[in-house]
């Protein structure tokens, strides 16, 4: 598997798992009915924000990842991200690749922590993967995500300081 900057062209490839993923509401604090123009926005930041792509030897996009400052200003030396990994090809690492390529380019970028604003409880794959990456729970939003099955689950704020 290689990491590297995504371009507009992976954006047809990204887009797929995009959407079942932001369709099913189960991870993301996105709209379900998200369309591919506003999920292309929302998605690939541009500079001093990052994207990124897995890909396997064939170069089909596996996963991809969006990194940033978290806040403005004053807040900026915090970045955050976030993460998608195409469901056919979850459960091989693809997730823990594309976040430990986040902690190391925020450290080469010179942020000094990075913050997710909004981990679903519920999504518990994803929070055993961070905390094994260093990251903390800061706090949980009770009720803070509606889980289209599960109803109202907690919402955490994780950080790790670099």
């Amino acid at each position: 598997m290689q990491i590297r900057e995504a371009t507009d062209a992976d954006w047809a490839s990204i887009w797929p798992f995009f959407h079942e993923i932001t369709a099913a509401g189960e991870t993301f604090t996105y709209p379900t009915d998200v369309d591919e123009a506003t999920g292309r926005a929302m998605w690939m930041v541009r500079p001093p924000g990052h994207v990124v792509v897995a890909v396997n030897r064939s170069g089909q996009v596996l996963g991809t990842a969006t990194m940033y400052a978290n806040k403005m200003g004053p807040g900026s030396h915090i970045a955050s991200g976030s993460f998608m990994v195409d469901p056919k090809h979850q459960g091989r690492g693809v997730g823990g690749a594309l976040c430990r390529y986040l902690l190391g380019w925020s450290r080469e970028q010179g942020f000094r922590g990075v913050q997710f604003n909004a981990v679903a409880a519920s999504n518990t794959h994803a929070v055993h993967l961070y905390e094994s990456l260093g990251f903390e729970i800061m706090t949980t939003i009770p009720e803070g995500f509606h889980h289209p099955t599960q109803g109202y689950v907690g919402l955490h704020i994780m950080y790790v300081k670099l």
